[in-house]
C-alpha cells in the first residue's frame, strides 16, 4: 500500500475546472486535485517556481468562485508540450471557502468508500 504523507486529504478533480490568475484575468491551467491546504494544477501558462499568485476557480456547482492566494512549491514539465504540473499551498483563503473545499473532498471520499 502506498502511504500519502500529505496532511490534508485530497480529491482528484474529474471535471474540467479552469483556474484563473486574478491579476491578468487569464486562464493559467486546469485543476488536477484539491485539498483544503493546497492544489495540483495542470498549467498551460508559464508559472514561476516559488512564485506567489492570486487564483480563482469554481468548484462543485458553487455559484461564487473560490479565491486563493497561493505559493508555487514545485513545477515539472508534463508530457504535453507547453504544459507543466505545479503544486501549490494556500496562503490565503477564507474560512467559508476552506470549509466548502473540505466538504467537497469528504463527499468524494464517501462516494468512493460506498
Amino acid at each position: 500500500m502506498i502511504h500519502d504523507a500529505r496532511r490534508a486529504p485530497r480529491r482528484h478533480v474529474t471535471d474540467s475546472v479552469p483556474v484563473i490568475d486574478t491579476m491578468t484575468d487569464g486562464i493559467v491551467g486546469q485543476l488536477g486535485n484539491l485539498s483544503e491546504s493546497g492544489m495540483l494544477l495542470i498549467a498551460s501558462a508559464p508559472l514561476v517556481e516559488d512564485g506567489l499568485y492570486q487564483l480563482r476557480f469554481h468548484l462543485g456547482g458553487r455559484s461564487s468562485p473560490i479565491n486563493v492566494g497561493v505559493h508555487v512549491l514545485w513545477s515539472v514539465a508534463a508530457n504535453t508540450p507547453g504544459q507543466s504540473w505545479c503544486g501549490f499551498r494556500f496562503l490565503t483563503i477564507s474560512e467559508e471557502q476552506r470549509a466548502h473545499i473540505r466538504e467537497w473532498v469528504q463527499a468524494g471520499e464517501e462516494a468512493t468508500a460506498g
